[in-house]
């Protein structure tokens, strides 16, 4: 009888542990990625009243008897299982889809967390705005005019610094990719305006200066009489202002050169060669690169007292090519420079993260720039981490040290910009173990009560 009491006892305790796990799971089902938990039950170690006993030559084996003396909480796991992922439309909102935490700092202690609910700091720190813990990643280097990151390094604070400046970019390179119509009439000597308008073809793109001042580079297409397959290119960057600027253009060099040269196109239309006004020849294959240089207005004079002069590429393609090249066929002339890489000076307006983690500026002079990229961390045992409140994790002996890395690489899932996930506790299954936890809590009081009715009729024996 005082077997079934302690055996009671024991089922009323874990079955009060069940219902605390079940209570803080209902409560916290509105919880950005929190992760249920479930209890496991199992039997304590039993009473043998008599061994077991091997069969003989006269009887068989008799088993043995064992009286069970209640039951204990086995395990309380984690369940990990994806949470439904809820867009918000908050740029800094990150939901992980697959494995994975982000990783949190205070000071050199390091927290794991599914909740991606996240903000900017009044220094542009990406923290958890509820703890102020900072959000890791790597921050992105200028490695030869680009912005490059290193996931092999060690994550640190990701800063975004919003309304810093972007200073303006000089332009050095312009690719042209027109079409010169081949049927376009030569402008012979005498020839009237409207035949020069007719026999000519321009084009124009924007260009900026160190300043980031706005400029024109106009190139101006004629073809060249006798010979049907050449044109003549006259560069000039602001011809309202050519005095000023004095354009002049080279193979390889600008310096004492005129503002023009030679396109010559092979019988299929495609660029052949180009010759400069003195005389040098491109190569046989490969890119065809006019250098043009220009004078700069409001500069510093050089050592002989004349104006800055800007230096940029003029990038007419490939000989022999038809992909961004300029060419010659008999269709319409077109007017395409369809790149170049200069610019004003800007500030940084907004910023957005994509699938890989990467934190990309925009900034309002038009130009996109990698800021950083945020990292993500698994364990080869998750179920393993210790909970720390605030909805985070710490490493513990069994959970596996962090193997830190960008999303989608080495069983990472992927980032969701803009959207939470939700916590993954089902209400109706919550309900359900609620049902049957109560259950084995009242047949367990239930043994108690047995037990002690029992034991009252033994001590009423006497009377």
């Amino acid at each position: 009888m005082m077997r079934s009491l302690y055996s009671g006892v024991s089922g009323l305790q874990n079955h009060q542990t069940r219902m605390d796990v079940i209570g803080n799971n209902i409560s916290n089902v509105n919880t950005n990625g929190f992760k249920r938990g479930r209890v496991n039950f199992q039997d304590m170690i039993s009473q043998q009243l008599s061994g077991a006993a091997k069969p003989t030559d006269e009887l068989g084996g008799v088993n043995p008897k064992e009286v069970g003396l209640g039951m204990t909480v086995a395990t309380i796991d984690n369940i990990f299982n994806q949470g439904n992922l809820q867009s918000t439309g908050v740029s800094t909102d990150l939901a992980i889809q697959g494995n994975g935490f982000f990783i949190l700092k205070d000071g050199e202690e390091s927290f794991y967390t599914r909740n991606g609910a996240f903000g900017l700091d009044s220094n542009g720190t990406l923290v958890n705005p509820a703890t102020g813990m900072r959000v890791q990643g790597w921050m992105a280097d200028e490695v030869n005019g680009q912005m490059l990151v290193s996931t092999a390094a060690t994550p640190t604070d990701l800063i975004i610094p919003v309304g810093s400046k972007d200073p303006a970019k000089e332009t050095t390179n312009v690719n042209f990719a027109c079409n010169l119509n081949k049927n376009t009439p030569e402008i012979v000597e005498g020839a009237s305006p409207e035949d020069i308008y007719k026999g000519t073809w321009g084009t124009e793109q924007k260009i900026y200066d160190s300043f980031g001042n706005e400029h024109m580079l106009s190139v101006t297409f004629t073809r060249v009489v006798g010979n049907p397959n050449k044109w003549q290119a006259v560069v000039q960057i602001d011809p309202d202002n050519a005095d000023f600027t004095q354009t002049r253009v080279g193979l390889g060099t600008t310096d004492g050169m005129e503002n023009t040269f030679l396109v010559n196109f092979d019988n299929m239309g495609s660029l052949q060669s180009v010759t400069d006004s003195a005389g040098n020849v491109t190569n046989p294959t490969g890119q065809v690169v006019i250098q043009a240089s220009f004078g700069v207005a409001d500069s510093n004079p050089d050592e002989e007292g004349n104006p800055y002069r800007q230096t940029l590429n003029i990038n007419l393609g490939t000989i022999g090519s038809f992909k961004d090249t300029i060419t010659q066929s008999s269709s319409k002339s077109t007017t395409k420079a369809f790149y170049q890489d200069g610019y004003t000076m800007g500030y940084l307006d907004n910023f957005k993260i994509d699938a890989s983690g990467t934190i990309t500026g925009v900034y309002s002079n038009g130009t996109n720039r990698t800021i950083g990229q945020i990292a993500l961390a698994t364990f080869s045992n998750q179920q393993g981490l210790e909970k720390a409140g605030d909805n985070t994790y710490v490493e513990s002996n069994n959970s596996g040290m962090a193997r830190i890395g960008e999303s989608g690489i080495a069983g990472k899932g992927s980032l969701m910009a803009g959207a939470l996930e939700m916590s993954n506790v089902d209400l109706s299954e919550q309900m359900t173990d609620m049902i049957v936890t109560q259950r084995g809590f009242q047949s367990n009081a239930k043994t108690i009560q047995t037990a002690d009715t029992l034991l009252e009729t033994v001590l009423s024996l006497k009377r």
